[in-house]
């Protein structure tokens, strides 16, 4: 027996609409992988990405030591997004170039005549920038993993700050297709450009907090103290969704500008819409009465949101996400104490991480000096000039008592800091020079400390301690312990120092107590 399958006119014609749907679908998959690999070929295009990936790879291999070695997740995950700014300028150029091609060869009204549509053949350009926005997303990923694998990493990274770099050459290349579209002229790119520029230009200058600042791609907010990651305030999230948002309604409004007339287009336009909307409200508000109180609270009361741990007889406290750190403090304070005298040899410290109330994330701020006794400030950032200038807040507590007693020190004490600062230190003259803010190594000068202030240090001091680094170290180090109790009181003065621990006397009198 032989069955017969009658179709009806109506199941035929929406197998026939399936089936052209799925054939339109291939050709404008097809066409975006055939203008991802053009583009690939552009020059411009080829330049900046080669300099991205250069720029990349020397913040990989060519930074691998001082404080680059102890980062900061929740900083190093927005420091990826400026990278390829230059690059996606290059890819809106390029894109408008491509989008361009058939009316600069005149081959529009040929293309016309094909079945895919124009809105279909916009579609594709604006998909053929996906590849390079995988590409970037890639580099970031190397990025973060990379400082996250460090033992000294610290903190934890937000998926939506490392989003931004992709998306933002999401948008460079669906901005290039619009303007195409809108304003196809070849020198639409640089007069948008000009106009982006101009406009900024006009807007009021901001710390970059929120507002008019985040409407801008990529928001840095680099340079400032490391705090901790709830304390950031930055509304990634919402800042994500705008740009989210506008990649796509740029891509709709080029389709519609085409001639795309179809009903998920305009509801596609809506969506788009209403989420870069939203992203703009949510990014605009700024920082909430509850978050300002936050930071004003960690930044003035430390202990209530800090882990302390018990390490050779000394404490140390630390935000969570720093915990990790306290083996290197740790250290230090073992080698630095190891020098000392007297009781303090043996005293029982207490390093405090400190950090300044914020007000914006660019601003390297100081910290009050603490009148606490026995208690060293230890800040947010680790390795390189940080660890000589935590050695100088702990030898300086060890010989005044307090960071207070120790701002204004004109007589023998800065001497005995500095050496207990650095006498195991590998290059201790060269690292007393980058302690100094005038990078010398004659005269007086203010040497840093852990909180972000300086201790001065006058010319005759100077003297005697770059004297005392060119001794034999166990000489000096028996000099001072036998002479502990002279070394640290305020009545001995530099002079006296000097001929304590048999190196040459300074001529004159101390610089410090004449000013």
């Amino acid at each position: 027996m032989t069955a017969v399958l009658v179709t009806g006119p109506e199941s035929a014609a929406a197998g026939r609409e399936h089936q052209e749907r799925v054939t339109a679908s291939g050709s404008v998959f097809a066409l975006a992988v055939f203008e991802a690999r053009q583009l690939l070929l552009q020059l411009p295009l080829l330049f900046f990405g080669l300099l991205y990936l250069v720029y990349v790879g020397y913040g990989l291999f060519g930074r691998d030591e001082g404080m680059d070695a102890y980062p900061v997740l929740h900083d190093v995950d927005r420091a990826t997004q400026g990278g390829p700014e230059l690059f996606a300028v290059a890819l809106l150029v390029c894109v408008h170039r491509a989008a361009l091609l058939n009316r600069r060869r005149g081959l529009e009204e040929q293309f016309g005549v094909l079945a895919m549509a124009p809105a279909r053949r916009t579609l594709a350009h604006a998909l053929s920038v996906v590849p390079f926005a995988v590409g970037v997303a890639a580099v970031v990923d190397v990025q973060f993993a990379w400082a996250s694998l460090r033992p000294g990493a610290v903190g934890h990274g937000s998926v939506f700050e490392l989003a931004v770099a992709p998306l933002t050459v999401l948008l460079a290349g669906a901005l290039g297709v619009l303007l195409a579209r809108v304003l196809p002229h070849p020198a639409a790119p640089l007069l948008f450009l000009l106009a982006i520029g101009f406009v900024t230009s006009l807007l009021p200058a901001g710390s970059g907090t929120h507002g008019v600042d985040w409407l801008w791609p990529a928001v840095l907010q680099n340079g400032g103290t490391p705090v901790p990651g709830e304390l950031l305030g930055r509304p990634a999230g919402w800042h994500a969704l705008y740009l989210l948002g506008l990649t796509v309604l740029s891509v709709c409004a080029a389709m519609l500008a085409a001639g795309g007339r179809a009903r998920l287009l305009k509801a596609a336009t809506a969506v788009a819409l209403a989420a870069a909307m939203a992203g703009v409200a949510g990014q605009t508000p700024g920082d909430s009465s509850g978050l300002q109180a936050e930071r004003k609270a960690e930044a003035d009361h430390p202990a209530k949101f800090q882990t302390c741990v018990e390490r050779a007889g000394s404490r140390y406290c630390a935000y969570p996400d720093w915990k990790g750190w306290t083996v290197d403090w740790a250290s230090v304070v073992r080698r630095v104490q190891a020098e000392a005298g007297g009781e303090q040899a043996t005293a029982r410290l207490t390093v405090r991480q400190r950090i300044p109330e914020i007000t914006d994330l660019t601003a390297d701020a100081t910290l009050p000096t603490s009148s606490a006794p026995g208690t060293v400030t230890v800040g947010t950032q680790w390795g390189g000039n940080r660890v000589p200038e935590f050695a100088v807040g702990v030898a300086r507590i060890l010989v005044a008592g307090n960071e207070q007693a120790s701002v204004e020190m004109c007589d023998a004490r800065p001497v005995t800091t500095m050496w207990l600062a650095l006498a195991t230190d590998p290059s201790p003259e060269d690292t007393f020079r980058h302690l100094r803010i005038d990078d010398s190594l004659t005269g007086s000068a203010a040497v840093l400390t852990p909180d972000g202030g300086s201790m001065s240090v006058s010319a005759q001091q100077t003297q005697v301690v770059r004297e005392l680094f060119r001794e034999p170290h166990d000489t000096v180090a028996a000099r001072v312990r036998s002479h502990w109790q002279q070394l640290v009181s305020p009545h001995t003065t530099t002079a006296e120092a000097a001929r304590l621990l048999g190196v040459g006397v300074p001529k004159g009198p101390d610089d410090c107590q004449e000013g």
